[in-house]
């Protein structure tokens, strides 16, 4: 046998060591241990059926069977990571699925005859002789046996479907699960079969997604409480439990004793257990699996807990703890505002890391250089994103005076960086994920602009972390006016580094002056438009460097008067002042927008064009405006409760005090509006909404200094003099040649604020939108500013792989009389796209039209209304469905003309997007389609939200 078919057979067999947690349900109810080799041997059979003995004994086809088992064990184990028992027709199911998609058509169709002969077969034997169904029993915990509860099992089930409508079947969830059951069940196994029969049925309807995270509480339940209980019953269990809850944890020295101090009494009082069946599936998973505190791997907190021990922990040093803690439960259990990951892990705990980014700067010395990695390697344990600005570290082949010999320059400590960050983890919940930043005109750039890329020395490459661009305006001006670009060492030009505007300007073209006279010897000269295309390829072909801009960012910074801000932070959204002195951080929250719309919303028509007044009446802007007043407090009281793992972070935050307030759900608001994402109308609800959520937030932010103290650093800023973001954009305007080309109306009463602001802010930064990749999914809301991502696909996290379905869209093919099995079968063969589909409305296409099949243009117009109203900035990805590189660059240099600050990944669809699937029948569909150059959940996105 040859080597290659040795190790494929070898991959198949030995695919994971730990294949003892799964057992195969066989179809007489019998369970037997998983064997990935009999895999293998159907498999061949298929081929022998096809092929006869020639084409089978053929040393390709053993190292296919062997590639397509290892294949479909994978797919096996990422649907049910936590091991338990399979049923003999999925794994069937994926044989199919491995077959088709290696382009063995008629080997895929022999394999199905050969099922379905069977299963007739099959059929035949239960008429002529039917069996009584078998009794099957329980394996309790303690060893013993009792037989299973049928009645038990359809109540469980007939509460998970209460009130969710005639979509959501209990016989069709009861059936499946009993398909799963079998005699000797433990009860985990019993608990989890509803929850895995549910989640499958999600693609037929939204409504199963709330049905499977009931059953999935029924579950939780069980394991915190110890026994089981009905919903109903928790409107008296809860206030009982909660105390319990809050005594265990301090007794394991989970969380803060401070907590026992509240009124338990009305705390507990506060609680609303009714909001438990808010939650989807794959939101209450998420909370399971990463956010309830456990003792020995038990879970200890309940839904309403963990909102509520959240809440106490940003109040605890409020002077009316209770009301303010009921107050922030509100908007958190409500779903009106979430704040970020680090928050949600460790508020009210004894070691509260709050803050989600850090931005530090490198300084170009040893010492300077791995007292920054160690810095990384602290904030990255305690669930901190990273950005770091290493422009100062001097390029290649620069003179080193202390040991008389040439640098390394930046690559080699950016290796470092890289696998610090894959050694520290976020606190084991997380990887941990840094972004290197670089400016355009450092002599170290072409190769930092290769680090992501496969092929080279690996020594000088960084898979695991990210990149980004910092570029100035003038380097953009070159390149639309095709001039030359000069590289140098920064150790040479050090204050360029501290330089923004006009004092770059000029200060760089004295450095060229000096470079050609000879007086600076290290430095290249080049095309400027040759950079820029290099950039963009290896943004297209890597996902990274991303663009970033840096005048922006600094002549809009109500900071500049105490410094610069020298990059972003790990999503692109924060821009904060760094320096060697000073760590900057960001506290960060989202709105959720969806919820702040009136109801009674429109119908069927879609809205392409509106008028101001037409938007601002579909927003309830009261709700609003006490949302972001209720989350702007909760931001601030993050910056006392935090917990710093170092100085220079902590006493930056302390004295400038920024937050981040963001927003998500603002393409599930287009949809409830009935405005496609690629139209004027979501332009300029893009422009409202965010001068709405902004306008709130400064206000509160000065309501708050009133209360409590402006910030230190407010004296010298843009807000002591009156100067709102709005009226910054003309700063940037003035250091361009060309101006900035964005619109400038505005509709509220913006003379009285700036008025108010100039008597104090509580905050030097207030606004920033965050990617929202995890908290949007507990919510159940589109990610942040995003557009659709296709209206039908499998999402896959470190929870598992969820269905995801467009409710709106099932809702309007629904009243069409529209949505059934084909449509599902239509929507999965597609891709999730509505577009190829003629059954479907044409007057519906755009309002569902996917991120792809939007011009990426569109996004930046509404990226760039948003942008006059942030004091920071916001994570942008562009999608590119047919990307050229005259489109990625048109895409770009708009940004830049539009004056954005920075954008976030490129996404592009890969040549083969269609992964296949099995649905009921046989038929084959295709589920996700796959993302060229990222994932759609990156575990960068994590690190902020």
């Amino acid at each position: 046998m040859s080597s290659p078919a040795r190790s494929a057979q070898s991959e198949a067999l030995e695919v994971r060591a730990d294949l003892g947690r799964y057992r195969v349900i066989r179809r007489n109810g019998s369970v037997v241990p998983f064997d990935a080799s009999k895999i293998q041997v159907a498999m061949t059979k298929a081929f022998l059926a096809v092929d006869g003995g020639t084409g089978a004994a053929s040393a390709r086809v053993r190292d296919l069977v062997g590639r397509l088992t290892a294949q479909v064990v994978e797919t096996l184990e990422r649907r049910q990571p936590g091991g338990g028992t399979l049923h003999i027709e999925d794994i069937q199911d994926q044989v199919e699925l491995a077959l088709m998609r290696a382009g063995e058509h008629e080997v895929a169709r022999a394999y199905v005859l050969y099922r379905e002969e069977r299963a007739r077969e099959r059929a035949q034997k239960r008429e002529a002789s039917p069996a009584s169904a078998p009794i099957l029993r329980v394996r309790h915990a303690d060893g013993s046996e009792q037989p299973l509860d049928l009645e038990r099992l359809r109540q469980v089930i007939g509460e998970a479907c209460s009130g969710l409508g005639e979509a959501v079947s209990v016989d069709a969830i009861l059936q499946a699960t009993q398909r799963n059951l079998y005699d000797g069940i433990s009860e985990a196994e019993l608990f989890q079969a509803p929850i895995l029969a549910c989640r499958v049925l999600i693609e037929q309807d939204p409504a199963y997604a709330h049905a499977t995270a009931r059953l999935l509480l029924d579950r939780v339940r069980r394991e915190v409480l110890g026994e089981p209980a009905t919903h109903a019953e928790m409107a008296q269990r809860y206030p009982e439990y909660f105390k319990d809850y809050l005594r265990t944890g301090i007794q394991h020295e989970l969380l803060d004793p401070r907590l026992a101090q509240f009124d338990l009494d009305r705390i507990a009082a506060a609680l609303r257990p009714e909001r438990d069946l808010d939650f989807q599936y794959l939101g209450l998973q998420i909370l399971y699996d990463r956010y309830f505190l456990h003792v020995r791997e038990r879970r200890i907190e309940l839904p309403q807990a963990f909102w509520m021990r959240v809440a106490m922990g940003l109040a605890l040093e409020e002077i009316d703890r209770e009301e303010q803690a009921i107050a922030f439960y509100e908007v958190l259990s409500r779903f009106e505002f979430v704040s970020s990951t680090p928050t949600l892990f460790n508020a009210g705990t004894l070691r509260p890391q709050l803050s989600s980014c850090f931005l530090t700067t490198v300084a170009d010395d040893l010492d300077g250089i791995y007292e920054a990695i160690k810095d990384n390697a602290l904030l990255s344990k305690y669930s901190g994103g990273l950005g770091n600005d290493w422009t100062p570290v001097r390029a290649l082949g620069s003179y080193i005076k202390g040991t008389n010999g040439k640098s390394q320059g930046v690559v080699p400590f950016l290796k470092v960086v890289n696998d610090t960050a894959v050694a520290v983890n976020q606190g084991g919940k997380r990887k941990g994920a840094v972004c290197a930043y670089l400016e355009t005109w450092h002599l170290d750039i072409e190769e930092f602009l290769e680090l992501r890329k496969n092929t080279g020395d690996d020594r000088r490459r960084t898979h695991d972390m990210n990149t980004a661009n910092w570029i100035p305006d003038l380097f953009m001006e070159r390149v639309e006016a095709n001039g030359q670009w000069t590289l140098f060492s920064p150790n040479e030009v050090a204050d360029l580094h501290d330089l923004t505007g006009q004092a770059f300007k000029e200060r760089y073209e004295h450095y060229e002056r000096l470079a050609d006279a000879g007086e600076i010897t290290l430095f290249k000269r080049l095309p400027a438009l040759q950079l820029w295309r290099k950039m963009l390829t290896m943004l297209f072909e890597t996902g990274h460097p991303w663009i970033t801009f840096k005048d922006p960012c600094n002549l809009r910074s109500p900071q500049q008067h105490v410094g610069v801000v020298h990059s972003s932070n790990l999503c692109t959204e924060i821009t904060l002042n760094t320096s060697d002195k000073e760590i900057a951080v960001c506290n960060l929250g989202s709105v959720n927008l969806v919820a702040h719309l009136r109801a009674g919303l429109p119908g069927q028509g879609l809205r392409t064009e509106a008028s101001a007044d037409e938007l601002l009446a579909l927003v309830d802007t009261d709700k609003l405006a006490r949302t972001v007043r209720v989350a702007m407090r909760m931001l601030d009281n993050v910056i006392d409760m935090n917990y710093y793992a170092v100085a220079k972070a902590r006493n930056s935050n302390l004295r400038h005090r920024p937050v981040g307030l963001g927003l998500m759900g603002f393409s599930d608001a287009l949809l409830a509006l009935r405005i496609p994402y690629a139209s004027q109308a979501a332009v300029e609800f893009a422009d409202i909404s965010q001068e709405l959520i902004s306008y709130h937030a400064i206000d509160a932010s000065a309501d708050l200094a009133r209360e409590r103290g402006s910030y230190r650093s407010f004296p010298g800023s843009l807000w002591s003099q009156g100067i709102l973001p709005l009226d910054s954009i003309e700063l940037l305007a003035r250091s361009r040649v060309a101006g900035v080309d964005v619109d400038r109306s505005q509709r509220l009463d913006w003379e009285s604020l700036r008025t108010k602001v100039k008597g104090g802010m509580r905050n030097s930064n207030c606004l920033a939108i965050a990617p929202t990749a995890t908290i949007s999914n507990i919510v159940g809301v589109s990610q942040g500013i995003e557009p659709i991502y296709q209206n039908l696909y499998v999402k896959s996290n470190l929870s598992g792989e969820f269905t995801v379905v467009n409710a709106y869209l099932v809702r309007d093919l629904k009243a069409a009389d529209l949505w059934d099995e084909v449509m599902v079968n239509d929507l999965k063969y597609f891709d999730g796209s509505v577009v190829p589909i003629d059954r479907i409305p044409e007057a519906l296409k755009p309002l569902y039209a996917n991120a792809f099949e939007i011009d990426p243009q569109w996004l930046v117009e509404a990226a760039a209304r948003r942008q006059k109203w942030l004091d920071q900035s916001q994570s942008l990805n562009l999608y590119f469905g047919q990307p050229s590189g005259k489109k990625i660059d048109e895409t770009y240099r708009l940004a830049w003309r539009r004056g954005l600050k920075t954008t976030y990944y490129l996404r592009s669809l890969g040549a083969t997007a269609a992964e296949k699937s099995t649905v009921s029948k046989g038929v084959l569909n295709a589920v996700p389609g796959q993302v060229k150059a990222c994932a759609i959940e990156d575990p960068g996105c994590e690190a902020c939200q």
